[in-house]
C-alpha cells in the first residue's frame, strides 16, 4: 500500500490542500516553486494557506532553466524556514525532485502539487539530481499527499502534455527491458506491478486524440496514468517498472548538452524520441532466427575490462570514474558469468522474442508521438545527427541494468 494519502485530481485541488492541512494542523509551509509554476498554481497556493491563517515561505527559483543540480538543491535548502515545516512542491518534474530530495535530507515531508503532466514521478520516492554533471536518481521519498488541479493541467503548455504522454508510452520498451533484466540477468521482478504500468500505457494509446486536444477526460486519464506510474515505483522500491534503455539513453543527451552549455530539452520529450530508436532494436531482435542467434552466441567474447573502462572513459570524460562505480557489475563479470548469459539466452530464445513482441514497431510509435505534437526528430531535441547514437552506446553505462542495449552488445546486433 502506498502511503500517499490523498491522492486527490480535480478543478477543487487547492480548496482540498486547505481542507486537508487543517486537519491534520498543518500551518507552516516552505512553497517551491519557479516563475512560471508560481504564476500557474503556486500564487493560489500561497493565497489560499496565507488567508487560512498560515504561514508561507515563499522560494521561487529563477533562471533561465532550473535544473535539480547542486546549485537548485543548496539554494533551496538555504532559503527554507528552519524548524518544523512541511514542504510544497509546485510545479512538474524538477521541481519536485529539488523539494524532494530537499524535504528528505531536512527531515520533513512534502506535498506534490502538479502544474502539468509532464513527468511519472510525482509519486515516487526517487529524485534524478544531476551531480558533478552525472544524472544519478537518489533515494529520497515520496510525498505524504498529492493534490493536481485539473484545470491547472488542462492549461499547461502543449510541449509539457507531450512530454508526460511521451513518458508513459515509453514503458513499451521499460516494461519490455524489465521482463529482459528479470529472465537474464536475475533482476527482481514483481508481475502485478508490471501488469498495473501495462494497462497504465494501453490507457493512454487509447486516450491520444483526447490528450493532444487537452480535453477534460483526457488530461485526466495521463495525469492518472503518470500517477499510478509513479505509485508502482513507489511500491516496488526504485524506478525499474517504468525506465529502461530509452531513458538511458535521454539520461546521456541530457548530460552531453548540460555538459556543453546547451539547452537541454523536456525529459519526456527526449524519452519519447529514444523510445522510436529502443523500438527499433526490438525490431532487429525480432529479425534475428534461432540459428543466426546460436552463431552470435558462438562468437561472442566477453569484452575486457580495461577495454570496457577506456569505453567509459571515452563517453563520460572526467565523469566517468562514478559511472564506473555503477556499472561494476558488467565490468567486472567474470568468464563464467558472461557464459551463463549466453546459455541462458539460448535457452530462453522463444521468450525473449516474445518479450520483443510486445514493443510496436517504431513507425507506429512515431505515430503515436506525432499525434499529440512530441518530437520525432534528433533536431526538435538541439541534437546533431552524429550525437544521437551515443546515447545508445554509452546511455547503457549509466544504470546497473540489463536491457536490450545490454544483450544487443551479446549478440552483436548494429544500432542502424
Amino acid at each position: 500500500m502506498t502511503s500517499i494519502n490523498p491522492i486527490y485530481v480535480g478543478r477543487d485541488a487547492v480548496p482540498q490542500l486547505v481542507l486537508y492541512c487543517a486537519e491534520r494542523q498543518l500551518t507552516r509551509f516552505a512553497l517551491v516553486a519557479d516563475t512560471n509554476t508560481y504564476a500557474a498554481l503556486g500564487e493560489q497556493v500561497e493565497r489560499a494557506l496565507t488567508a487560512a491563517g498560515c504561514d508561507v515561505t515563499r522560494i521561487v527559483l529563477t533562471g533561465d532553466e532550473v535544473i535539480a543540480d547542486e546549485r537548485y538543491v543548496v539554494e533551496t535548502l538555504l532559503r527554507a524556514p528552519l524548524g518544523d515545516c512541511t514542504f510544497l512542491a509546485v510545479g512538474s518534474g524538477t521541481l519536485t525532485d529539488i523539494t524532494r530530495f530537499v524535504s528528505h535530507r531536512s527531515g520533513r515531508a512534502f506535498i506534490s502539487l502538479p502544474t502539468a503532466p509532464s513527468v511519472d514521478g510525482f509519486a515516487s520516492i526517487g529524485a534524478p539530481l544531476v551531480l558533478r554533471g552525472v544524472k544519478q536518481t537518489i533515494t529520497a521519498q515520496a510525498p505524504v499527499a498529492l493534490f493536481a488541479d485539473l484545470e491547472t493541467l488542462m492549461n499547461a503548455p502543449r510541449r509539457l502534455i507531450a512530454a508526460g504522454y511521451a513518458d508513459m508510452i515509453a514503458k513499451f520498451t521499460s516494461l519490455a527491458d524489465w521482463k529482459l533484466g528479470a529472465l537474464l540477468w536475475d533482476e527482481p521482478f514483481d508481475d502485478g506491478i508490471y501488469q498495473r504500468v501495462q494497462a497504465t500505457v494501453e490507457s493512454c494509446v487509447r486516450q491520444t486524440e483526447a490528450v493532444a486536444q487537452a480535453s477534460e477526460d483526457g488530461i485526466r486519464g495521463l495525469i492518472d496514468a503518470l500517477i499510478e506510474s509513479g505509485v508502482c515505483m513507489l511500491e516496488f522500491g526504485n524506478s525499474r517498472p517504468a525506465s529502461g534503455a530509452e531513458h538511458h539513453a535521454s539520461h546521456y543527451w541530457e548530460m552531453k548538452l548540460l555538459r556543453e552549455g546547451r539547452p537541454a530539452v523536456l525529459h519526456g520529450a527526449k524519452v519519447g524520441y529514444a523510445l522510436t530508436l529502443i523500438a527499433a532494436q526490438y525490431g532487429r531482435l525480432r529479425a534475428i532466427s534461432r540459428a543466426d542467434m546460436l552463431d552470435r552466441l558462438e562468437a561472442a567474447a566477453l569484452p575486457a575490462r580495461d577495454q570496457e573502462i577506456a569505453a567509459v572513459r571515452q563517453g563520460f570524460g572526467d565523469m566517468a570514474d562514478d559511472v564506473i562505480q555503477e556499472h561494476r557489475a558488467f565490468v567486472d563479470m567474470t568468464p563464467e558469468r558472461f557464459e551463463q548469459v549466453k546459455q541462458r539466452i539460448a535457452a530462453e530464445w522463444d521468450r525473449i522474442q516474445a518479450i520483443a513482441a510486445t514493443v510496436p514497431p517504431p513507425e507506429t510509435i512515431a505515430g503515436y508521438l506525432r499525434a499529440v505534437d512530441a518530437p520525432v526528430t534528433p533536431a526538435a531535441l538541439t541534437l546533431a545527427d552524429d550525437e544521437v547514437p551515443l546515447g545508445l552506446i554509452y546511455g547503457h553505462y549509466l544504470r546497473d541494468r540489463f536491457t536490450v542495449m545490454k544483450l544487443s552488445r551479446v549478440l552483436d546486433i548494429p544500432l542502424v
